[in-house]
């Protein structure tokens, strides 16, 4: 496993990371999540990422129970808040109090004394700026988080926290999560990669496989039992269009040829970027993180003439952000 930094700060993440959306408390029962989690962090993964919201608060707690008799300094441990989670007009967005009251209901979901990076999991348009990052920096200085950073922010709304934090000498932000893959690019390379070089900002991106597109597995139909099969997940059927398959079955076509998977080829042409601290990555089985860990060794057969062949596939597609 390597390790990169986030961003600017000191802190070392693993750049293949395991996440909780749609899996753990979920579409993953809990003997197979704690598992899964276990055989992660034996395999180097160091970074567990997690939300408050992520089926509805038992994410955190199957994931609290995983970690319980592992070392806490040795991981990273991620959470996020703005969606609804509790009662009320202010049981949701970024508030003072909803940030201060929800963050307190996740460390005791998560049996943790404190939260290693804590995301604003959107922007919220009805808080000030300055509220959001005072009391962010309020949380780092009670100690019930090291870091804080955005998910889903645009470039401006980050650069806005980021002034505020240096114009009354608080804690900025030190990583933004934005949703990067072949299918969803622009906001990233167009926005992001110049604002992690002026601030330090450090990325750990989601849904590297498109909804699981990018595998190649619906290419022929929706296979019974995969997450687009399930009515919790029905969504994800409308984001498989002809258009897309097709330019997965291209891209499967590339990755046959480097003896990888078509999820590798993904997962390495996403690691390829210096910006990305790590990569969150999914898993509902041992077999599926095994191919997820074995895509950092893809990254060097990406050479020049590959990446331009993959650039030409894509050019296909218009990015949908």
């Amino acid at each position: 496993m390597h390790y990169r930094r986030l961003g600017r700060s000191g802190l070392k993440i693993s750049e293949i990371s395991l996440g909780a959306w749609v899996t753990f408390g979920s579409q993953v029962d809990e003997d197979t999540s704690i598992e899964i989690i276990r055989a992660a962090y034996d395999a180097g993964i160091n970074f567990f990422d997690n939300a408050d919201i992520y089926a509805n608060g038992l994410a955190e707690a199957v994931m609290g129970k995983a970690i319980k008799n592992m070392p806490r300094e040795a991981l990273v441990i991620s959470s996020k808040v703005f969606w609804p989670t509790m009662p009320g007009p202010n049981g949701r967005g970024l508030s003072r109090k909803h940030i201060m009251e929800s963050v307190d209901a996740t460390l005791k979901r998560l049996g943790t004394d404190y939260i290693d990076l804590y995301f604003c999991h959107r922007f919220d348009p009805d808080t000030p700026i300055d509220e959001i990052v005072f009391t962010m920096d309020t949380l780092v200085r009670q100690g019930k988080i090291l870091y804080w950073g955005t998910s889903e922010w645009r470039a401006w709304q980050v650069s806005a926290a980021f002034a505020a934090a240096m114009q009354h000498h608080l804690t900025p932000p030190s990583m933004e999560q934005p949703q990067y893959n072949m299918f969803h690019r622009r906001r990233v390379e167009m926005e992001l990669s110049s604002l992690c070089k002026e601030y330090g900002i450090g990325l750990t991106t989601w849904s590297p496989l498109y909804y699981g597109i990018l595998t190649g597995k619906y290419n022929d139909g929706i296979p019974t039992g995969s997450r687009a099969s399930l009515d919790s997940m029905a969504w994800i059927r409308d984001r498989i269009t002809p258009e897309r398959v097709a330019i997965v079955r291209e891209l499967a076509n590339v990755a046959n040829d480097l003896h990888i998977t078509t999820a590798q080829l993904a997962i390495a042409w996403l690691l390829r970027r210096k910006e990305i601290s790590s990569v969150i990555t999914g898993a509902t089985n041992l077999k599926q993180l095994q191919d997820n860990l074995d895509s950092a060794e893809a990254v060097e057969k990406l050479n020049d003439d590959i990446l331009d062949q993959i650039e030409h596939i894509l050019d296909n597609y218009p990015d949908e952000d």
